[in-house]
């Protein structure tokens, strides 16, 4: 069905405050930004600005969700075309990772800000909504190939991506982020590698 001109210049009034909120936002942070200064930005009037969001927190959201659909993309295309060795996809999806969140305007929003305006909960099923499918893919890939011991994938995904956020955290308040994010992969790495068949993992306690 086409889209109404109404539906048309909604959607442009939309795109532009995300992409100035997104600007100001990983410049200067959230709380340095004040609405007046996202409208001005944007080349729209305050009242469209909430005819679209319900606040200022709300357009927070919808600039972290496209960063954050941003980065699940890169990875995927990036680490496919490193290799197609199912592991060797998930390690390189890891330091892809790092390094995005290394990036200026992904630390300052993603990792910075997001926890605290969207609240701990929100910004963990932000990660878990784009990242969760593309680990749970890679660790079946792995498993069916015969490199990493058949295992249930959905909990040791996020045990996984639980621990490449705290990674993330930890390498965006490290005074050396270089040292941090390199040492960082190569945990990681270990990780893998104690999910090989030569590194049969525990199994589960009986009740």
């Amino acid at each position: 069905m086409a889209r109404s001109k109404h539906d048309l210049r909604s959607e442009a009034t939309r795109q532009a405050l995300v992409r100035a909120a997104r600007r100001l936002f990983g410049a200067r942070g959230y709380a340095a930004v004040g609405t007046e200064e996202i409208v001005k930005a944007a080349g729209v009037t305050r009242g469209a600005l909430y005819h679209q969001f319900r606040d200022k927190a709300g357009l927070f959201a919808a600039v972290a969700e496209e960063v954050e659909a941003e980065i699940a993309a890169r990875i995927a295309a990036g680490a496919a075309a490193e290799s197609t060795e199912p592991t060797e996809v998930l390690r390189a999806g890891a330091r892809l990772f790092l390094e995005a969140c290394a990036e200026p305007e992904v630390e300052r929003i993603i990792l910075l800000d997001a926890p605290a305006v969207l609240g701990w909960e929100a910004w963990r099923d932000l990660y878990a909504r784009y990242g969760l499918g593309l680990v749970q893919l890679a660790l079946q890939a792995a498993m069916d190939s015969g490199a990493i011991v058949q295992q249930p994938v959905t909990p040791l995904a996020h045990a996984l991506i639980g621990a490449l956020d705290e990674c993330a955290l930890y390498v965006a308040r490290a005074e050396d982020q270089p040292t941090a994010r390199q040492e960082c992969a190569a945990i990681f790495d270990q990780i893998l590698r104690g999910f090989s068949p030569g590194s049969q993992p525990l199994a589960p306690s009986q009740p």
